[in-house]
């Protein structure tokens, strides 16, 4: 039976198996430069290329490592790093701790207009090209970031933006496994408010 996944489809299967590997989890290490810039700042050192790398490299090569963790999510500058030595990619890093390199997709969170408060997702603009050179350069797996808002005093989250979030994780989840990467879908509940965990 065709399951819709095209010449990927055995190696999605395998990859989602490998990412739920039971006692093991996924480091998210996809900050974007701005953010690990503030981590990096706040002991001293400057926002650099050269720092980046050598901050992420500590996770990246820390021993037995991969004892703990099946994957970790990259940023779009660390899946074309290398080890501070020059002779291993991060992607080589990770596979060598029995991990799988990840990559985040969207293109940040944009105000969805009209709804106050609410926001979509940027990112599906060039999806296809940029997962097929992730997965050139590595990448097995994607996440995209989808968040919604629950704030019952204003009614929130609307509809619209369930609706919105919701064909914008779909859409890049069909673009992905079209590309061979093994989806996230992730539909982010923000922990902000004063509801209790069942409205969530």
């Amino acid at each position: 039976m065709d399951s819709g996944l095209g010449s990927f489809g055995q190696e999605l299967r395998e990859t989602a198996a490998r990412l739920s590997d039971r006692g093991r989890g996924i480091l998210a290490s996809d900050e974007s430069t701005g953010t690990v810039g503030k981590r990096l700042t706040s002991i001293g050192l400057e926002n650099t290329e050269t720092n980046r790398r050598d901050f992420r490299e500590l996770f990246y090569t820390a021993n037995g490592i991969g004892a703990y963790l099946s994957g970790a999510i990259l940023f779009h500058e660390t899946l074309h790093q290398s080890c501070a030595d020059g002779e291993k990619t991060f992607v080589d890093a990770l596979r060598d701790q029995n991990m799988i390199p990840g990559i985040k997709v969207d293109r940040g969170l944009k105000p969805l207009a009209g709804f106050a408060g609410e926001t979509y997702t940027e990112g599906m603009d060039g999806l296809a090209d940029r997962a097929r050179e992730y997965y050139e350069r590595g990448a097995r797996f994607a996440k995209w970031r989808a968040v919604l808002k629950i704030d019952a005093e204003n009614e929130l989250p609307t509809e619209t933006a369930i609706e919105e979030n919701s064909r914008g994780l779909a859409m890049y989840a069909a673009v992905c496994q079209a590309n061979g990467l093994t989806p996230i879908v992730e539909p982010e509940i923000l922990i902000d408010g004063r509801h209790q965990i069942a409205v969530s």
